[in-house]
């Protein structure tokens, strides 16, 4: 595992048509918010993680 510092980690159920977003904080018992769902094409998951940044 790499020693870098992990802001938050990000959860994907993927349709075939949809994902689905969830964020969690990276703490053991850190907060899991539902960020809502997207559109399963790379442009869309590339604008999510640039809005995440």
């Amino acid at each position: 595992m790499h020693s870098e510092n992990i802001a938050a980690y990000v959860g994907l159920d993927v349709h075939k048509e949809t994902l689905a977003v969830a964020i969690a904080a990276p703490e053991r018992l850190g907060e899991v918010r539902y960020y809502g769902t997207i559109n399963n094409e790379a442009q869309a998951v590339r604008r999510l993680f640039q809005k995440l940044q």
